[in-house]
């Protein structure tokens, strides 16, 4: 069980990080009135496309449309960023990796939902530019490196998806709800391991976010072995933090980017939940250049993967990514306040319960899509019920969490006002 905790802790400090930018980019441009005008007047034009019956708009692809598109559909798309805020700036992690499944679980086709989610992503980071501050800690060759081999992996992951959307657009929905099924699945049960065992042990921590400024702050036996390895061109980092600097590979440091460039096309989730570890454990980078270099990163590749990979082949829904900006700025916000009057050990079951019923809803879906794809027999009453289980657990199980999170937010008003 080391090996999976030890993944298990890599990709929780990554979807903490990757929280904590999401917060401060959201906080960054609720703060700005000029923002909010700007998001205002991007709404307006958006908002009276929605309540009109979309079918044939979006690029003219109807192949790429949602199973069946509604004005309702934009509302849940709301509904989406709503709980995706709440749970990132409640729990402080996790929230990104349900907006792909949440869409999908709304009838919205997988490569879709990818590249609306990316887009969202990358609308968020360029208003929220304000984080620039921590730009300063960015080394540049290290950057350099990264994103070009993140650049490269959004193309990989791009062409991967669009392949086999074209092959057959049910291999691109299985295939993308596989991909998440695993994630959510080691995720979910091992958080869910991890409360159980903190319920156990000693007291919970009054803190909502718990450990969640995360990363040993020492380089990491990996990280040692990796810097030895002398490929050249070598990049020298971290001059700031230590006498003479460190320094790696630089073809190292690309092929890192190139696996989060892949990822983050395959998955539309920015690429941020696992830049961080990678580069405190694997790299062994102080966690103050991380966070400069994260920023740039979701940035970049969001930014490539949206537009040169799904926006310009008709694969991304603007209405539903401007709706998902709009929850997601209020629920962060009511999430990350609500944890001044939760306790943290409530928070962390809340998480390990949302990741799972993530994972429910995904596997769910997967016995239509081998039926249909005729790779297994079994009765369509069967497995039309057993996805349609998976559709109720998962939005019982977001609703239940958003009612629970508001509940708390508004019986503590007072407090809450007192404490700002």
């Amino acid at each position: 069980m080391g090996f999976g905790r030890d993944v298990f802790e890599f990709l929780k400090q990554g979807s903490i990080a990757h929280a904590k930018w999401d917060l401060e980019v959201s906080l960054s441009i609720v703060r700005n009135r000029k923002k909010m005008l700007f998001l205002g007047l991007l709404l307006l034009p958006i908002l009276c496309v929605s309540f009109v019956e979309a079918g044939d708009m979006l690029g003219g692809k109807t192949a790429y449309a949602p199973a069946f598109y509604t004005t309702t559909i934009f509302v849940v798309s709301i509904a989406v960023g709503l709980a995706a805020g709440l749970i990132t700036g409640c729990i402080g992690a996790g929230g990104g990796f349900i907006i792909t499944p949440a869409l999908m679980a709304a009838g919205v086709k997988g490569i879709l939902a990818v590249g609306t989610d990316l887009f969202h992503i990358f609308a968020k980071a360029i208003m929220g530019t304000a984080v620039h501050k921590k730009l300063g800690n960015v080394s540049g060759k290290l950057a350099i490196a990264f994103l070009v081999g993140s650049g490269g992996g959004t193309f990989i992951g791009g062409a991967i998806n669009k392949g086999l959307y074209n092959t057959d657009p049910l291999l691109s929905e299985m295939f993308i709800s596989g991909i998440y099924a695993v994630l959510l699945g080691f995720l979910g049960f091992y958080a869910m391991f991890d409360f159980l065992k903190s319920r156990k042990g000693a007291a919970a921590d009054s803190g909502g976010h718990g450990d969640s400024h995360g990363g040993p702050s020492g380089t990491t036996g990996l990280a040692t072995k990796i810097q030895a390895m002398n490929i050249p061109p070598m990049i020298t980092f971290d001059e700031d933090f230590v006498p003479g600097g460190k320094k790696i590979s630089g073809w190292v440091v690309a092929a890192g980017g190139l696996v989060v460039g892949i990822l983050a096309a395959i998955m539309g989730v920015g690429g941020g939940f696992i830049t961080f570890p990678m580069f405190v454990y694997i790299f062994g980078v102080s966690s103050m250049t991380t966070v400069g270099t994260d920023i740039l990163q979701i940035i970049f590749t969001a930014g490539l993967g949206a537009i040169a990979q799904y926006a310009i082949y008709g694969y991304v829904f603007y209405t539903l990514a401007m709706g998902m900006l709009l929850g997601s700025l209020l629920g962060i916000q009511v999430g990350a306040l609500t944890t001044k009057v939760v306790k943290g050990i409530h928070i962390r079951g809340f998480y390990a319960m949302s990741i799972i019923a993530g994972f429910i809803n995904r596997v769910a879906t997967l016995p239509k899509k081998f039926v249909e794809m005729e790779m297994i027999d079994l009765s369509k009453e069967l497995v039309n019920s057993i996805e349609f289980v998976g559709n109720i657990v998962f939005w019982i199980v977001v609703a239940v969490f958003g009612l629970w999170v508001f509940g708390k937010f508004f019986a503590n008003i007072g407090s809450l006002r007192e404490e700002g």
